[in-house]
């Protein structure tokens, strides 16, 4: 009988010690898939991630649903990409979720674009210009370079939180930037010569400058302003003659696209903007090897 209770406390201990383990991970919010990745190879098995903007919708035109604030309610660790991306929905679904661990100024908030010298910065906000964004363009997750800085500056932050498992953070942050390093000279060599690029939305404007590819326009007249007929014929007009190649994402109208084609005798390429909801560095490595492969056929 003492035997018998002996082996149940055992067992009672290990699945307490199991349960502890488990809680002691990091809880990580990530605003899109492509930042909850970021978390996920940075932080490795030692967090729990979870991401509020679906992979296939704009994250600048979500709304606060009450399952943002169940999850950010319970996180220790918010990770926005920042530079207003997500300021229509993210300050309303924090307000909801009463968790002062994770509201700008503390540790427990990480805004990434705040980490990074972005491009496009300066002007006010001003509707008749578009969806601007004073503070820089937002859309620097197409940018291996600049993920692996911020990945270097997240695992900084995770070690403060969790201070037992920082070297393993900066272990896997450092492994991520060798991988981009790896990668670099493939991707701009694959490339180079490529005449330009237009894009739907300034989604793709990293990348191109990161691989030396000029941009040709826009399908948008404005940042977030659908095109028009008369707006659609003025690039057509602009372009002519030249060689190039539309891309525009999946969840972007593809009709604008297809005039732009079909005028100029080009071809389109619709691609996904961020990695799947459970992504990690090998998807979003997948994910550039795509757009640079598109952007390169703007050469045939």
């Amino acid at each position: 009988m003492r035997h018998l209770s002996a082996i149940l406390l055992l067992a009672s201990l290990a699945a307490g010690g199991g349960s502890t383990a488990a809680e002691a991970r990091l809880n990580v919010v990530a605003t899109t898939s492509s930042m909850g990745m970021l978390a996920r190879t940075v932080g490795g098995d030692q967090v729990k991630v979870t991401v509020l903007a679906p992979p296939d919708r704009d994250a600048h035109y979500l709304m606060a649903k009450p399952s943002m604030m169940v999850a950010l309610r319970n996180a220790d660790l918010l990770m926005a990409v920042g530079a207003d991306l997500e300021i229509g929905w993210l300050p309303a679904a924090l307000q909801g979720a009463s968790n002062p661990k994770i509201l700008p100024g503390t540790p427990g908030y990480f805004d990434g674009g705040a980490q990074l010298d972005l491009i496009e910065k300066g002007g006010a906000p001003d509707r008749s210009k578009g969806d601007v964004h004073p503070l820089g363009n937002p859309h620097y997750y197409l940018d291996p370079p600049r993920m692996a800085q911020l990945a270097g500056t997240l695992a900084v932050r995770m070690g403060k939180l969790a201070p037992a498992h920082a070297a393993q953070f900066e272990a896997n942050a450092s492994a991520f930037a060798k991988a981009v390093e790896a990668r670099l000279p493939g991707w701009k060599q694959r490339a180079a010569g490529a005449p330009g690029v237009v894009f739907y939305h300034k989604d793709g404007n990293y990348l191109a400058a990161l691989l030396n590819v000029p941009v040709l326009g826009y399908v948008e007249p404005l940042p977030g302003i659908p095109p028009t007929a008369s707006s659609l014929k003025a690039l057509v007009a602009s372009l002519a003659g030249r060689k190039g190649v539309v891309i525009h994402t999946t969840f972007q109208p593809g009709d604008g696209p297809a005039f732009v084609t079909k005028n100029l005798g080009w071809t389109a390429q619709q691609l996904p903007l961020e990695v799947a909801l459970d992504g990690d560095a090998a998807a979003y490595f997948s994910l550039i090897d795509k757009w640079v492969a598109a952007v390169a056929s703007s050469r045939s």
